[in-house]
């Protein structure tokens, strides 16, 4: 919650109550101390980084460094720059009126230093919130120097009748206007490198000059910038000379377990229920969170482009939303997801990969089934001992515990899985497949849901033949399928 502005309305009552300004590097070193002491932390809602990335950034900031976050997408590198803006403090005293929140005790801008030089104590003081001192960037190939720093203003320098070579005709950029506050360039590498090239003096002796006019800015800034490695090979590059002014690079990282990524996916998802009750239960949020580990690890996706989290936050989003179209058709207020619901995933997981020659030749939709059935068998090895052992020919202890279920479809037996059926008539379906439920028994979790993953890995390991017929899914014996195809049948 904001406090209220200070009642300071003057130099003169700002110098009685005993202010004294620092700079934006002591600023944030001092508030980062007091949270460490008091055990708060600034990166509430970042999951993952506890070890590892957190620490690296406490250090940077102990040390007055400038950071780079280098690292692939969706790894909250943008969201971990905006929560630096808590290590400011709540007010700042600026000149009222100055365009670069010039320190009343030490201004910048000629029209700061001339109205503290006529009016003395009774300058007139206002009062910037810390949130109005951070400013966002995103890099891109067209952003010029007078973006960034500044340029000459001819109808400014008219309306005021001044000279292009005075300070009055200038137009500050947005590095001079976040004086005293913390400025982010996204995506780094995108800047021209001329571009680059402007912001070394800035980063080294703390300055920037316009049009090569003959004054300088001690600018008070703390950078932040963030960059993905793949630009430095594709889109662009960080020149030398300016990577070796950021004094701290820290790397990102995925989530390191399914535990950690289904916590931040949780937290991400934005889901309008309008009264009814869906629940998902914790092997479709496993299954979601192996979807995104499968496409990590594909020969058919980029891995240097990475795999966003978003990937499993829009998949979460569209089981949910198949759930939630299926209760409405059945005009139901409660209903919980299934394992065929994954598949609504599709456009989701579609849109947050980058596949590869070969990714392409297999095509978006037959990649994501993939990554869908990589992600099932994974997960079936935790719950079902031995499914991994079904295409060896030797027979084994582990292989007898689904035979009753092979030897039902061999014999002729057909489950079709309606994406619309009722939880009835889901279960009713189910309960035909002999040795189904007795292969699940004692496998800890939701019964009729493992019974369902548990056909879906079969055909994954083709035992069983699985088909997509109008969005429902018709299993059946593999021999049995072929023949079919081949009378036309």
């Amino acid at each position: 919650m904001k406090k209220e502005k200070p009642a300071i309305k003057t130099l003169g009552q700002l110098k009685a109550s005993g202010y004294q300004s620092c700079t934006i590097r002591e600023e944030m070193r001092r508030n980062l101390i007091n949270r460490i002491q008091e055990g708060k932390s600034v990166f509430e809602g970042i999951h993952g980084y506890e070890n590892t990335v957190i620490p690296q950034i406490e250090r940077a900031i102990l040390a007055g460094h400038n950071i780079n976050f280098l690292g692939l997408r969706g790894q909250a590198k943008t969201r971990m720059a905006r929560l630096l803006v808590q290590l400011l403090d709540e007010w700042l005293p600026i000149v009222a009126g100055s365009e670069i929140n010039d320190d009343p005790f030490d201004p910048l801008s000629k029209f700061a230093r001339n109205l503290v030089a006529d009016l003395a104590d009774q300058t007139p003081i206002d009062w910037l919130h810390r949130t109005e001192r951070f400013t966002e960037k995103l890099a891109t190939p067209d952003v010029s120097i007078s973006d960034l720093i500044g340029d000459v203003d001819p109808i400014k320098a008219s309306r005021l009748k001044a000279s292009y070579a005075e300070e009055e005709a200038l137009h500050f950029g947005l590095v001079p206007r976040s004086h005293r506050g913390i400025f982010v360039i996204n995506e780094l590498p995108d800047l021209a490198p001329r571009i680059q090239v402007s912001l070394f003096n800035i980063l080294q002796e703390g300055d920037v000059q316009i049009r090569g006019f003959k004054f300088r800015f001690p600018l008070d800034i703390y950078f932040i910038f963030t960059a993905n490695p793949e630009d430095y090979t594709s889109r662009g590059a960080i020149i030398t000379p300016l990577k070796d002014r950021i004094q701290s690079q820290i790397f990102t990282h995925y989530p390191e377990d399914i535990e950690t990524a289904k916590k931040i996916t949780r937290q991400e998802v934005r889901l309008h229920r309008d009264g009814l009750k869906i629940e998902m239960p914790s092997l479709l949020e496993d299954l979601i969170e192996q979807i995104a580990i499968e496409a990590r690890q594909s020969e058919f996706v980029d891995e240097k482009s990475g795999v966003s989290a978003r990937l499993s936050i829009s998949a979460y989003e569209s089981v949910v939303s198949a759930v939630e179209q299926r209760l409405l058709r059945h005009k139901s207020k409660s209903g919980r997801a299934r394992i065929t619901d994954i598949y609504a995933a599709i456009p989701a997981i579609v849109g947050k990969v980058e596949l590869v020659y070969e990714g392409e030749q297999e095509g978006a939709g037959s990649v994501a089934v993939k990554l869908i059935g990589a992600a099932m068998k994974t997960l079936a090895s935790s719950y079902f001992p031995g499914i991994d052992h079904l295409k060896r020919k030797v027979p084994n202890d582990s292989k007898r515990r689904y035979q009753d279920i092979v030897s039902w479809f061999e014999s002729g037996g057909q489950l079709e899985l309606l994406a619309d059926s009722d939880d009835k008539s889901w279960k009713k379906a189910l309960d035909q497949v002999d040795g189904l439920k007795k292969a699940v028994a004692g496998t800890d979790g939701d019964e009729y849901l493992l019974m369902e993953l548990l056909i879906h890995v079969l055909s994954e390991y083709l035992v069983v033949d699985k088909k997509l017929i109008h969005g429902n899914y018709l299993f059946q014996d593999q021999l049995y399928s072929a023949l079919k195809g081949i009378g036309g049948n």
